[in-house]
């Protein structure tokens, strides 16, 4: 259970609008009364004697944005790691992600699904790890949603040692670590993410761009394989989230049960229709089609990713025409941390209104990982705030200059100054 606080007295926050994300509006002023966690008032009424003020000025406040997909464990203010995977060890992994969750949060992401560690850690969890140390408020973060490891087969896309190219019994991983293959190996792979802390289930179902072994999109779990993996993490009332791509691979998921696709850069539209019926997120993670840094990738691999990446572009655009549920997804470090934002300008780019990109950042966001209590500007919510200047509808790239911050009613940023008591 997070540590309990010290008693704060109510916060009175001041902007010159704050954004109904259900209807679209602006509320002018805006004014939130925050007691403890929540908001207990939206809009203009009488301030309590004790209340702390805090008057932004013309900015514009939102709720807390959501990232789907991140890997706080790798990468940091960039793309890269000065260190390689074989000098990299859980302790210095952990370390960089106490930094990589500062930064997310100053960046008004307040909420993150943590993927998949594709990395040894000799069985450890290292996000559930983090998500503690956040919740106990021994560190600055969002709130973590972990998947612990990714469950890949052997060579798979999230097998840390195909990046590199490993010689054989280089930095060997363990089920418990994630890599499994057949039916028994893949229960038993997630059955132990489920018992120490992960709330969501990543798998590889297929291959990626930046993979070595074999085209982009192939399948790479069996039909077999994939019911397992989502029959015992929907046992465990967890969903599942498949990094997916090729048209064979996503059919494969959307017939296993998959509840969330990652990526889909080469899905076909009547495949896209299909997500629609069912309901089926997908978090798309475009912004890497324009941000992603391949230069230091093996040559074969800038090949793909030139060919690869205007397709995923078109294919998304093709997802939001249809109306898939597009959450909002970085997949920083592909994306530096911090600059998370990029994402909602990537979607707007493809063919979402600024509404709809913020909404993918907030109540899609909240609706994939079953939560009422965020996502929204609402009485009784978690007091998840930020402020930006501007107006996010007209420039949704405003979203990436936040003056101010606060999670669960404390603030953890705050450019402007101006609190004082009433």
């Amino acid at each position: 259970m997070p540590r309990p606080h010290t008693p704060q007295p109510p916060v009175l926050l001041r902007a010159a609008r704050l954004l109904d994300v259900d209807k679209g509006e602006y509320v002018t002023p805006g004014e939130l009364l925050v007691e403890g966690e929540h908001i207990t008032r939206v809009g203009s009424g009488a301030v309590p004697d004790d209340a702390v003020i805090v008057d932004l000025g013309d900015l514009t406040l939102l709720p807390g944005l959501m990232d789907m997909e991140v890997n706080l464990l790798l990468g940091g203010p960039d793309h890269r790691s000065p260190l390689i995977a074989v000098q990299d060890d859980p302790a210095v992994r952990t370390l960089r992600a106490v930094a990589n969750a500062r930064r997310t949060l100053r960046a008004g992401f307040t909420t993150v699904r943590n993927l998949g560690l594709f990395l040894q850690t000799n069985g450890l969890l290292l996000d559930v790890a983090l998500k503690k140390a956040i919740d106990h408020g021994w560190i600055e973060g969002p709130r973590v949603v972990p998947a612990g490891h990714a469950i890949t087969p052997t060579g798979g896309h999230l097998d840390p040692t195909m990046f590199q190219a490993f010689a054989p019994h280089v930095l060997p991983l363990t089920v418990e670590e994630g890599i499994a293959n057949g039916v028994d190996e893949v229960r038993k792979a997630v059955r132990y993410q489920i018992k120490h802390g992960a709330w969501v289930i990543k798998v590889c179902a297929s291959n990626g761009v930046m993979s070595h072994t074999g085209p982009a999109g192939a399948q790479q779990y069996s039909d077999e394989e994939l019911r397992a993996i989502v029959d015992e993490a929907h046992r465990a009332g967890r969903k599942v989230a498949a990094h997916c791509m090729g048209e064979q691979a996503v059919t494969a998921a959307l017939d296993a049960g998959i509840d969330c696709i990652e990526h889909g850069f080469l899905t076909s539209g009547e495949t896209l229709d299909r997500m629609v019926r069912e309901g089926t997120f997908l978090v798309a993670t475009t912004s890497l089609n324009d941000e992603m840094d391949t230069s230091h990738a093996d040559p074969a691999l800038q090949a793909k990713a030139a060919e690869v990446f205007p397709r995923a572009r078109a294919t998304i655009s093709e997802a939001i025409r249809r109306g898939v549920r597009v959450a909002c997804g970085s997949d920083a470090p592909a994306i530096p941390h911090g600059r998370n934002a990029k994402e909602l300008i990537a979607l707007v780019k493809r063919g979402m209104s600024p509404l709809d990109a913020i909404r993918a950042a907030t109540t899609v966001s909240a609706a994939l990982i079953d939560v009422d209590d965020r996502g929204r500007l609402d009485t009784g919510l978690l007091a998840d705030v930020i402020a930006v200047p501007g107006d996010p509808l007209s420039e949704v790239a405003v979203t990436g200059d936040v003056r101010f911050v606060m999670k669960g009613g404390r603030i953890h940023r705050n450019d402007v100054g101006g609190a004082r008591q009433p």
